[in-house]
């Protein structure tokens, strides 16, 4: 089990870093493209647009992976370690709930884009485009359970 959690946290690693590589590629091109050419590509813009969005979530994946993500703190600096527990565990289930109930919407909407046929860019449907919101979401709610089971337990989890 260790091992597919380390296989799996190696590819969120390596899709983040393909994403931004091939974000600087096709800026850089399509900057190039502008500046010797006279044009661009007009497909590049709105590709990069939602690329911004597929690392932005699958950075705050990685976020919650490593519990590196905003939160306040204030409990944790004045209580005591009996309540730094509940408030850390009450704290990660209510965002376990938060991105559970935002991820079931999202998915709510990818599937209307679907149905509806939304077009994205350059006849690309948006709605592939778009799973990235229900999928992350739905990993984000469930790292937020195990890690607020974690905390209820007292044993702390980054995975």
């Amino acid at each position: 089990m260790k091992q597919l959690v380390q296989w799996l946290h190696r590819l969120e690693d390596s899709v983040l870093v393909l994403l931004l590589l091939a974000m600087i590629i096709l800026a850089g091109y399509d900057i190039l493209a502008r500046s010797i050419f006279g044009g661009g590509v007009s497909w590049i813009p709105p590709l990069l647009r939602v690329m911004v969005l597929w690392i932005g979530l699958l950075g705050a994946l990685l976020a919650t992976r490593s519990r590196e993500h905003i939160s306040i703190d204030l409990i944790s600096k004045l209580g005591g370690p009996v309540l730094n527990r509940i408030a850390s565990t009450v704290t990660l289930l209510f965002a376990a709930v938060v991105c559970g109930l935002v991820g079931w919407y999202s998915g709510q909407y990818v599937q209307l884009a679907f149905e509806f046929q939304d077009i994205a860019f350059a006849d690309i449907p948006a709605w592939p485009l778009q799973l990235i919101i229900p999928f992350t979401f739905g990993l984000m709610g469930l790292r937020f359970f195990i890690q607020g089971i974690a905390a209820a337990t007292g044993k702390e989890l980054t995975a």
